[in-house]
């Protein structure tokens, strides 16, 4: 029985460029299929050279050999059950990745892709960690990166920075409260929050990282202003 919603070979759908956003952070955007959303690679260094792949995207050849030449594959994050769809070709073209999700979502990602732990199970380091989010059931978390210029907090589906887009599916989003900047979207508050005052102390909390220098989130924009007052700005939705 095939496995679902998933790329089984190496599948490169339209993408962006690879955006060097500082010495041990990259991201980048590409299509989600039959969809006007615009999904996130988000890419971190460790240390010791190692590298973090949060919400994996196929590139082409040329991409990932970049890539391998800045640092070696070892964690793959599959941020919840909706963002393992090219998963297992990760996990196929690079053996020894670890992979770990939300300890919320395991289930739904473990149909995929062997799953080595929880984000409480995550060997981070000073430089990247992962968290659950409070209030969620532990299907969504945070991911931590520490650079130079400050700290990044990587969020997925519980946080969209999506503009709003033309034609009829742009229609569709913003209809359904999707799009039109940072935001918790219905969808969100529906699938993901069980707990809102919970989400809310969290995403206060997080705001008060030192440091905090910018937001990127699974579906378009990054912040890279202002990403403290911004992140209370969603808290206060709540």
């Amino acid at each position: 029985m095939a496995r679902p919603n998933v790329h089984e070979t190496w599948t490169v759908l339209e993408h962006g460029p690879i955006a060097k956003v500082t010495e041990n952070l990259w991201r980048v955007e590409g299509c989600v299929p039959r969809m006007s959303l615009r999904r996130v690679m988000t890419l971190a260094r460790r240390d010791d050279g190692r590298l973090v792949i949060h919400s994996a995207i196929a590139l082409n050849e040329e991409e990932m050999q970049e890539i391998e030449a800045w640092g070696t594959p070892r964690y793959l994050v599959v941020p919840n059950g909706w963002h393992r769809l090219d998963a297992p070709a990760f996990v196929k073209r690079y053996p020894d990745l670890e992979v770990f999700c939300p300890a919320g979502a395991r289930k739904a990602v473990e149909q995929v892709v062997p799953v080595a732990g929880d984000y409480s199970a995550f060997p981070g380091d000073d430089t990247i960690g992962l968290e659950h989010v409070e209030g969620t059931n532990a299907y969504e978390g945070v991911m931590k990166i520490r650079s130079a210029d400050g700290v990044t907090l990587v969020f997925n589906d519980l946080i969209f920075n999506m503009p709003h887009q033309p034609g009829f599916g742009g229609f569709m989003m913003k209809l359904m409260g999707s799009s039109g900047g940072l935001k918790v979207t219905r969808i969100g508050r529906l699938m993901t929050i069980k707990n809102r005052g919970a989400v809310r102390g969290c995403l206060e909390r997080l705001a008060e990282t030192p440091g905090l220098k910018r937001i990127i989130v699974s579906h378009h924009r990054m912040v890279a202003e202002g990403a403290a007052d911004a992140l209370r700005g969603v808290a206060a939705t709540l």
